[in-house]
């Protein structure tokens, strides 16, 4: 492994000298691979578009990142800010220089990387919806045009998961191998999904099972390790030893809070799901109206930023991951529920008015 470290090292060296033009881009690219932005961003627009897809994102966004986990805690990754001031392979600790930046330190081990993880599985899942509309075409140009629109759309979809991963080289987070490990384990799972319809007709009860097999699991193999005398938090440590700046370690980057941040959102879906404000407005009639969904759109994904000003107070580790659960409940939930139900309202007022 530490021919394969310093390998990295040496590309990340490369890329953080001859590349330093392209830093804002690499950072934004590292912002659009943030899986918190399947729950904020992709999940709002492709709900009310299609339902299916909407729920099939989340399902794999969770499940994804719940592995992602698991596989960290196997692989035991180390991140290369940290690598290079411990290892010993450097004579006379001349160990490389990497800058670090304000999205360096996470607390996690590095081994799938998550972005990389999540940036393909859930665009693994919107590239294969788009193309589901148009593999349905029969007619020679149509075919044409579907062949065209296959070449387009993969091609995006690998420029986005290599400026992801370029990204998360480049700040120093991951080594190469890690965020490749991440790109095809996100594919592998998106497509699992793929060959899964029973998530579309999940009850409630389905819904808390998994979410308690999720955690019980999750939980029960920390503890196992535990009493093994291995620690499963063994770089969160290392972070805040090695990062250049305390203020840049943040809480939200731990094993555990990802895990609690999932369920929350996996919960909140199928509370929504299963719930009569969700009947009532999207298996209604209104819900085939295009300014009905366009609508949902607009007021979903502007209620869903407004849940980023709500700060969860960190001093108190407990307290953080239960409040973290319920934000990350209440965003899906509003999204299927809650928003689509206040719209359905208004329209029927209005309606009413009319007649």
């Amino acid at each position: 492994m530490d021919l394969l470290h310093s390998n990295g090292v040496l590309i990340i060296q490369h890329l953080q000298r001859d590349y330093r033009a392209y830093q804002d881009f690499l950072n934004f690219m590292s912002h659009v691979g943030d899986p918190r932005n399947i729950f904020s961003i992709y999940f709002p627009l492709w709900f009310q578009l299609n339902q299916v897809v909407g729920t099939k994102m989340i399902w794999v966004a969770v499940i994804g990142d719940w592995f992602n986990l698991i596989f960290k805690w196997i692989l035991f990754g180390h991140r290369p800010y940290w690598w290079v001031q411990e290892t010993m392979i450097y004579p006379n600790q001349s160990s490389p220089c990497l800058e670090q930046f304000p999205i360096t330190c996470e607390t996690g081990p590095g081994s799938p990387s998550g972005h990389a993880m999540g940036s393909s599985c859930v665009w693994y899942v919107m590239v294969t919806a788009a193309l589901s509309y148009t593999v349905r075409w029969k007619d020679k140009s149509a075919v044409t045009l579907h062949r065209l629109t296959w070449s387009f759309l993969w091609s995006i979809f690998w420029i986005i998961q290599i400026s992801v991963c370029i990204s998360r080289v480049f700040i120093a987070t991951h080594f190469p191998h890690q965020v490749v490990l991440g790109v095809f384990a996100g594919i592998l799972v998106a497509e699992a999904f793929e060959h899964t319809p029973a998530i579309q007709t999940a009850s409630l009860r389905m819904y808390i099972k998994t979410n308690l097999f999720l955690f019980l699991f999750a939980l029960g193999f920390y503890l196992s390790l535990k009493l093994l005398d291995i620690d499963l938090l063994w770089s969160v440590p290392k972070a805040k030893k090695w990062c250049a700046n305390p203020d840049w370690i943040n809480i939200d980057t731990t094993p555990f809070a990802g895990l609690v941040r999932n369920l929350g959102a996996l919960f909140g879906l199928g509370l929504g799901i299963n719930s009569e404000m969700f009947i009532t407005s999207c298996k209604g009639k209104n819900s085939c109206k295009i300014s009905f969904r366009i609508l949902c759109i607009a007021a979903s994904l502007a209620t869903l930023q407004l849940y980023n000003f709500v700060k969860i107070p960190t001093h108190t580790e407990y307290l953080f991951y239960i409040l973290s659960f319920c934000k990350s409940a209440a965003m899906p939930l509003t999204v299927v529920a809650l928003v689509p139900y206040c719209v359905h309202s208004l329209m029927r007022t209005t309606e009413k008015k009319l007649n």
